[in-house]
């Protein structure tokens, strides 16, 4: 991973993803190790500290592939969430864990299990829980 822009967690997701990690099938384990490694190198912070330009988990999200050149809105869910969320991507897809505590602006080179790579850039947060004052979404 070249490009890793430093990152801001919530508490309660860093908690809630590591019980995924912990629980992840073998089918995950990509990503549960890549998503491990960004908690570990992640600043954890109450809720209530959440900049409004960071992504967190139920946070709707603008951003580009840029190697792609393709702009997506999703909404970053837990995998239980997929089926009740319109454009949901889950934290445990590989884009989805390259998205966790990225700001506005920020670009990151994201490893794929095929052995590429991803290179995205967030552009927006349209909604974001603690913004909204939802801590414990």
């Amino acid at each position: 991973m070249q490009s890793r822009p430093p990152l801001i967690i919530n508490r309660l997701d860093a908690d809630r993803l590591q019980r995924l990690i912990d629980e992840a099938s073998d089918k995950d384990l990509f990503v549960a190790d890549a998503l491990e490694q960004e908690l570990e190198r992640g600043e954890v912070v109450d809720p209530e500290e959440i900049p409004e330009d960071v992504v967190s988990m139920n946070s709707r999200v603008q951003f580009t592939d840029l190697a792609r050149g393709r702009q997506m809105i999703r909404t970053l869910v837990y995998p239980r969430s997929l089926a009740d969320v319109e454009d949901a991507i889950s934290v445990m897809a590989p884009v989805g864990a390259g998205l966790i505590g990225m700001r506005v602006g920020d670009t990151i080179d994201w490893p794929l299990p095929d052995g590429g790579q991803v290179h995205l850039r967030v552009d927006a947060i349209l909604w974001q829980p603690e913004r909204e004052k939802q801590y414990h979404r």
